[in-house]
């Protein structure tokens, strides 16, 4: 049972790898940094964009409007980490 809990907070670990990746790039390709019309850059935006959309999609029919502003990012990461205290706090049921 030890084992699911360390694949569960690996999977945690991963999501927010992958959202803030995401956040970064975002900035980055808002500012002008990077370049949507390189291949890679495009690659690893889409990649991220079609692993992440079905987390963010209920999370932004819930949100109100912001009016520009996105945080989406910010409630998905809330919520891993709130599951992965969750997890912390009862680590004694994986023993």
């Amino acid at each position: 049972m030890q084992s699911i809990f360390e694949i569960l907070m690996l999977l945690i670990s991963v999501a927010r790898f992958f959202i803030f990746a995401h956040f970064i790039m975002s900035w980055l390709i808002s500012f002008q940094v990077l370049n949507i019309r390189q291949p890679i850059v495009a690659q690893i935006w889409y990649g991220l964009q079609r692993i992440l959309e079905p987390v963010y999609r209920p999370i932004r029919n819930i949100l109100p409007d912001m009016g520009g502003i996105d945080l989406t990012p910010i409630v998905a990461l809330l919520g891993l980490e709130v599951i992965r205290i969750v997890l912390i706090n009862n680590a004694a049921a994986f023993y």
